[in-house]
């Protein structure tokens, strides 16, 4: 398991917090939290928490996924599970599985299907996105899509003229594809090659960074007109908008 420093500082940065603000509000010293971000020193579970709650998200958000020594999909659950208080008897009645599938899709032993880990993700109440990883792999994304629409990998390959074993070693991540690939599959998919290849979070990550404060002001009537009026901003009059926050929250 690796602790994400540099995901601890933008989300510092982000909420407009410095070092001092986040050190006193996780109750750990400066030094110490500048150690983490710089990836000079592993936080305690015990620590990780405070800083996760200081920064109103869930602990899981600050593990570094995708790389030597991240948290498979197995791994979160289990951690998900556990800070339900759920134990695997309870988690598998709920998601409506056995305890046996459960604990082998823990131990990473198999790979469920996209359906069965939204099943356990309802049952824990969390966005699916903090299982499969931040806004998701092309992998991840391609055999989501798939499988919503009810193809197989072969029959996703036939529609889209690529092979089966194309299509599978995408979704495993073990080959990177090209646009035209992305194009094909995407046609059949009757979606955009852009979602594919985008890196920005999903919806439910975002906002399950928010607080609740600031989850109620987006229901209030004028928030709701603000953000529909940015909907119709040209890039250069949004850009002006977003360096305008930065500014202001620097300076605050």
């Amino acid at each position: 398991m690796r602790i994400c420093g540099k995901r601890i500082r933008e989300l510092r940065e982000e909420r407009g917090y410095s070092l001092q603000d986040l050190a006193q509000r996780a109750e750990v010293s400066v030094s110490y939290l500048s150690e983490i971000e710089r990836g000079a020193k592993r936080p305690s579970l015990k620590t990780l928490d405070k800083v996760a709650r200081a920064l109103n998200l869930p602990r899981e958000q600050l593990i570094e996924v995708g790389s030597e020594g991240g948290l498979a999909p197995g791994e979160r659950i289990r951690l998900l599970r556990e800070r339900s208080g759920k134990n695997l008897n309870a988690l598998a009645e709920a998601a409506g599985i056995s305890v046996s599938y459960l604990s082998e899709i823990e131990r990473g032993n198999v790979y469920p299907a996209i359906d069965t880990l939204r099943k356990i993700t309802a049952a824990l109440e969390v966005p699916l996105s903090l299982v499969i990883g931040t806004g998701g792999s092309l992998g991840h994304k391609m055999r989501l899509a798939r499988e919503e629409r009810g193809l197989t990998q072969a029959e996703l390959a036939r529609a889209a003229g690529v092979s089966a074993g194309l299509i599978g070693q995408i979704e495993q991540g073990k080959v990177q594809p090209s646009l035209k690939t992305l194009e094909k599959v995407g046609s059949v998919l009757d979606i955009s090659p852009c979602y594919f290849i985008a890196e920005d979070a999903g919806v439910d990550e975002v906002l399950n960074q928010m607080s609740p404060e600031i989850r109620q002001l987006l229901m209030e009537p004028q928030v709701q007109s603000v953000l529909r009026l940015i909907c119709n901003c040209s890039e250069a009059e949004l850009r002006f908008i977003l360096n305008f926050i930065q500014l202001y929250k620097r300076s605050h």
